[in-house]
């Protein structure tokens, strides 16, 4: 399978964001999504952009391909964490927003991590559907909040 190129959102993402270096996923997030101490606290940072839960599905779409190209014998699985960590560079995000989108890239990789041992046809059947979706989630983002 060929994968999409995601250089084009990446653009995008920059164009709406100064750059912002330094991620350590599949690691520990500071702030996980919902019902946190930290989350019901009142939040210094900006509101996310209208286009925050899509980019969610995105990290976790990246996480999940991550894991599941690399099972199914792919040479590009360290593409997908590069595209992960390009993401975040684009969105300079704060410490909260960034923890929220490294978790979910993490749920996308632990979520078949913990069910696949090996390469099978509902696992190439998922790296189907998901290159699909995020390829189209991409397009949606560039051609809805495009300049």
């Amino acid at each position: 399978m060929r994968r999409p190129s995601f250089l084009l959102i990446l653009v995008f993402l920059i164009s709406l964001a100064a750059g912002q270096t330094g991620i350590g996923f599949l690691g520990t997030a500071s702030a996980q999504e919902g019902g946190d101490a930290a989350a019901s606290q009142k939040s210094s940072e900006p509101p996310p952009p209208i286009y925050e839960p899509k980019l969610l599905r995105l990290s976790e779409l990246l996480g999940a391909l991550y894991f599941l190209r690399n099972l199914c014998g792919a040479d590009d699985g360290p593409a997908w964490k590069a595209d992960m960590e390009a993401m975040l560079a684009a969105e300079a995000p704060g410490p909260e927003r960034k923890a929220r989108l490294i978790g979910r890239f993490n749920h996308g990789f632990e979520t078949y991590n913990a069910v696949y041992e090996n390469c099978t046809p509902a696992a190439e059947a998922s790296i189907a559907r998901y290159l699909k979706e995020s390829a189209e989630i991409a397009s949606d983002i560039r051609t809805r909040y495009g300049q």
